[in-house]
């Protein structure tokens, strides 16, 4: 399939399994057209296809619950039990058993797509060094999950920069389009049960990521003791592994990663049927390139990536020896390689979507 007869068979079947926000799904058709960027970010579903046509052999490396959509703006903050602030993998939407080849070539895909945007100032080859370093030795070390309290000051102060500010985070809140409460059904008791208190809350529709642009985002807003807090509910559904398989069937991978990874729990975040729950605020929420401040250490950022990979992989650890055995045999270029040749792929789509998405717009709604 070309990337217009993929993207209307992927949205034919997340029709099958979510609601579809239609507005939504058009604003994804024109954020796709917008950069190569946006676009990776929009369309696992055919990175997929793409990496198992590109990447036949590393597709065949050994399984394990991968993250499978990792990507560098995949990572954000939530806070503890303890009130600790924690830095990593945010989203969790595709997770599927996978070669664990796949999430180290998706991140640096996206990192080298990131680098010729100019959202990141290193080179291609710092950037697969760095993600693969931080990978072994997570894995080596036996992973270590990421609180930004006594260590990790530098990525506390990147995680908490200038454009996550409070002000302009609520600002944001406030100005998300109200949702009627029919609109709601099955999110809104949800909602209220993870409120802090009962009480008045405002039903606000939000618009927000690229992956999981047009599944239905219900966020509750309430004041509450001399500030606003929020909860998000949004739809879930089968990782787009269960699209290219042609499931009947498939559940969630995504609960059991997060509960068995190297990993501090979200204690805001919870799973409820096809609904995932979770507490938004101006420290908890995804990370963008753009929020970050212009003095960083990429190079180390992408490290911590790459270490954050082999902390969620490390719930499986059945699948672990094999994979620091077949990891010893790949020569060093070999993630260059393969995310140069996904990128270009990814390029290639992205120049046929900006093309034609105009034209075509009939034929995929």
């Amino acid at each position: 399939m070309d990337i217009f007869a993929a993207t209307r068979d992927f949205e034919r079947w997340l029709g099958s399994t979510v609601p579809i926000v239609r507005r939504d799904v058009a604003l994804k058709h024109a954020l796709m057209a917008e950069d190569s960027f946006s676009f990776f970010r929009a369309t696992f579903y055919r990175a997929i296809e793409r990496w198992l046509e590109i990447c036949g052999d590393l597709a065949k490396a050994p399984r394990l619950l991968a993250v499978c959509d990792a990507h560098v703006e995949n990572f954000g903050t939530w806070r503890d039990r303890e009130g600790r602030l924690i830095w990593g993998v945010n989203d969790v939407d595709e997770v599927w058993p996978a070669a664990y080849t796949l999430d180290l070539v998706r991140l640096t895909t996206s990192a080298y797509l990131a680098i010729q945007q100019e959202h990141l100032g290193l080179t291609r080859a710092e950037a697969a060094e760095a993600i693969e370093a931080g990978y072994r030795e997570g894995l080596g070390a036996g992973g270590r999950p990421f609180v930004l309290a006594e260590d990790h000051r530098w990525l506390r102060l990147l995680a908490l920069s200038k454009l996550r500010d409070p002000v302009r985070f609520w600002k944001r809140m406030r100005l998300n389009p109200p949702c009627r409460a029919d609109q709601a059904a099955g999110a809104r008791a949800l909602i209220a049960a993870a409120l802090p208190a009962r009480r008045a809350y405002q039903l606000k529709r939000r618009v927000a990521g690229l992956g999981s642009l047009g599944q239905p985002r219900i966020v509750g807003l309430a004041s509450w003791q001399g500030g606003l807090v929020a909860r998000e509910a949004k739809a879930v559904r089968p990782s787009a592994w269960a699209w290219y398989r042609h499931l009947a069937r498939a559940g969630l991978f995504g609960p059991r990663l997060v509960a068995r990874a190297v990993r501090v729990e979200d204690p805001e975040m919870h799973f409820h049927g096809r609904w995932l729950v979770r507490r938004l605020a101006p420290d908890c929420s995804r990370i963008e390139l753009t929020a970050l401040p212009a003095a960083r250490d990429e190079r180390r950022l992408l490290y911590c990536m790459g270490w954050e990979v082999a902390n969620l992989h490390l719930a499986t650890p059945r699948a672990i020896a094999a994979v620091k055995r077949d990891l010893a045999r790949r020569d060093g270029r070999w993630l260059h390689k393969a995310a140069k040749a996904m990128a270009k792929a990814c390029l290639e789509d992205w120049e046929d979507w900006r093309a034609g998405w105009r034209k075509a717009r009939g034929r995929i709604a």
